[in-house]
């Protein structure tokens, strides 16, 4: 054959040999094309053999944004979305895929490679960590990788209730900002000053009975508050007295004079009773001995104290007037310690931290609106939130950092937040009228609210669930006992 045609017939065939082609000459190849094999042997290292097909894209920088879009929405229906096609990923491709937090993870690595793969490749089968056979004979309708993901823990949803689990009528229940007439006790008794008269309902047996009634001295109610142990109540009334009530026996055991105006805020630090009145005035007693003890004068406010909370720790209280202050006092010194001069009206809403100590939340009224939060122990500003309305009353969650408010001007809702994120996590309506009084459950679930329309509603807002992560403050020293 002449050379020169069989040079012909190798280039049409693209560097091929030719079945005419002699033996013995050499093929011209192509420096530009490589040679693919036209056959797959696979080790045969396992006694199952099983092929994946896996379908990789093309790669590219970054996903559209639509998908991106889809893929972040941090909804019920994106996750379940997830967890299907996970189940399908396994069922269908043998993916192998355990726990959907690791899919979340490298989801992108996965659907947006950055050099493409080739389509098929072998697949070796693995054994479970816990020994499960991955045979294909399995008699359950699911692999085991598909049951060890319907088994992984998924966060639960929480579902918060847009209505009141229970109302009361709550008749003469009076529409005053500065007042304070409901509270809590730790023995799941609730007190209500009502006109003239406190009532207490037991919320185990949703029995009523009437502790007091001052109609026949002329005076009314104008705060109340439950002692620690929940076995003494203080009323503090129009007239400037403070009445002590042992509720197991339903008799009054003292009542303390001092004030000139009326009592509109209490607060219990132990055995000492603080209050505060429209006389500008704060005095601390000792219940056990009030002619023995002397009291102390805390002269600091120019008009009406309206708020009044202990710290935690018992070592520093929290004073909100109608002068548009907040003051922080210690157990030793008459004057405050502390000033926060930020709100532009009252501040009757008051909350200390239980998680974090020295944080302090207050809120203002309708020419304010805003919630704030300060770090006591350096005296500086943290946070501040416009709440859209009057704040009237502020409690922080005893198991989790969230901080539920109530409101007056103009919405009259009560609204849950998440610390530090400030995150609104809940919005809550049904009363017709400011929202002026609230108090928590001793377990820490419920709320009641309390405002002019009469009405107490009780509402299940916080998870009894304690917080898993741990907190960091250099100050929990429980973190660093062996």
């Amino acid at each position: 054959m002449d050379p020169e045609y069989e040079k012909r017939l190798l280039r049409q065939h693209n560097g091929q040999m030719s079945p005419y082609a002699s033996p013995s000459l050499s093929p011209v190849v192509s420096p530009n094309k490589k040679i693919y094999g036209d056959r797959f042997i696979p080790t045969r290292s396992s006694a199952c053999w099983h092929i994946n097909f896996d379908m990789v894209q093309d790669g590219s920088s970054q996903p559209p944004a639509q998908t991106r879009k889809a893929k972040e929405a941090n909804t019920d229906s994106a996750k379940d979305g997830l967890a299907y096609s996970c189940l399908l990923k396994n069922e269908l491709l043998s993916a192998g895929i355990e726990d959907l937090k690791e899919v979340q993870v490298e989801e992108r690595k996965v659907l947006y490679p950055k050099e493409a793969k080739n389509l098929f490749r072998y697949y070796t089968p693995r054994r479970c960590a816990d020994g499960c056979d991955s045979s294909p004979y399995s008699l359950s309708p699911v692999g085991s990788k598909s049951q060890k993901l319907l088994r992984s823990p998924r966060k639960a949803v929480r579902k918060i209730s847009k209505i009141p689990f229970k109302v009361l009528d709550a008749p003469e229940l009076q529409d005053d900002f500065y007042l304070n007439l409901v509270d809590w006790s730790s023995q799941n008794v609730l007190s209500v000053g009502l006109g003239t008269s406190v009532y207490l309902w037991s919320a185990c047996t949703s029995q009523v009975t009437r502790l007091c009634d001052l109609s026949a001295d002329g005076d009314t109610v104008t705060s109340v508050s439950w002692s620690e142990r929940g076995s003494q109540v203080a009323v503090g009334t129009h007239k400037g007295l403070v009445q002590i009530w042992d509720v197991s026996v339903n008799k009054k055991i003292t009542t303390l004079e001092g004030h000139g105006a009326r009592v509109g805020a209490l607060a219990w630090n132990g055995d000492v009773l603080s209050s505060g009145s429209r006389d500008r005035l704060i005095l601390q007693r000792d219940v056990r001995t009030p002619s023995v003890t002397p009291e102390r004068r805390l002269a600091g406010h120019k008009q009406e104290v309206c708020g009044l909370k202990w710290s935690p720790d018992h070592q520093h209280l929290a004073s909100g007037g109608n002068d548009n202050k907040l003051f922080v006092w210690n157990l030793n010194s008459n004057g405050p310690v502390q000033t926060y001069t930020d709100h532009q009206a009252a501040v009757k809403a008051i909350a200390w931290s239980p998680h974090q100590h020295g944080l302090l939340a207050s809120g203002g009224g309708t020419a304010d609106r805003c919630v704030r939060f300060w770090n006591t122990l350096t005296g500086q500003p943290l946070q501040c939130v416009d709440t859209g309305s009057q704040v009237c009353n502020l409690a922080w969650s005893k198991h989790s950092n969230e901080l539920v408010s109530t409101h007056g001007y103009s919405q009259n809702q009560i609204l849950l937040w998440k610390y530090p994120s400030l995150v609104q996590i809940a919005k809550l309506t049904g009363h017709s009228y400011r929202v002026l009084y609230l108090a928590m459950s001793p377990d820490g679930e419920a709320i009641v609210t309390g405002a002019g329309d009469e009405t107490l509603r009780f509402w299940n807002v916080f998870s009894k669930t304690r917080s898993t992560k741990e907190s960091k403050s250099v100050l929990n020293l429980f973190t660093r006992i062996r």
